[in-house]
């Protein structure tokens, strides 16, 4: 079995959600709560540059809600389909900076064809 820590508070829903749907599935995880080990969290919150709960790790990758999944039944399927990566942490960071590069390409390029839209509209009205 996979070693899940959730990184949880007790004033948050959507923390208790993500708990019970991983109980409903069978997963076992260890609960921290981020005001009993304050310190551990804030080092994650550095590490990850993330200050949001329930945060997951599986395996020492941590999956983020919003940024790595977007509901409790993404983590779940993430959590299910989970395999060991063949390439190396510099691979894989490679990989992702030259992705992150390009898909700020593609929103600059397309930001920029709606502003050249919305001048040429502008200069045609005036």
């Amino acid at each position: 079995m996979d070693k899940i820590i959730i990184y949880t508070n007790n004033t948050c829903g959507y923390c208790t959600q993500i708990k019970s749907a991983l109980t409903k599935n069978n997963i076992e995880f260890k609960n921290i709560l981020t005001t009993n080990d304050a310190e551990e969290w804030q080092s994650i919150v550095e590490f990850t540059g993330m200050p949001t709960v329930p945060t997951v790790c599986l395996n020492g990758k941590f999956l983020v809600p919003g940024r790595d999944f977007g509901n409790a039944d993404a983590l779940i399927r993430q959590i299910q389909n989970y395999a060991p990566s063949y390439y190396t942490m510099e691979e894989m960071m490679l990989e992702r900076i030259k992705t992150l590069n390009y898909n700020m390409s593609v929103a600059f390029n397309r930001t920029n064809q709606i502003l050249t839209k919305i001048e040429n509209k502008l200069k045609t009205e005036e």
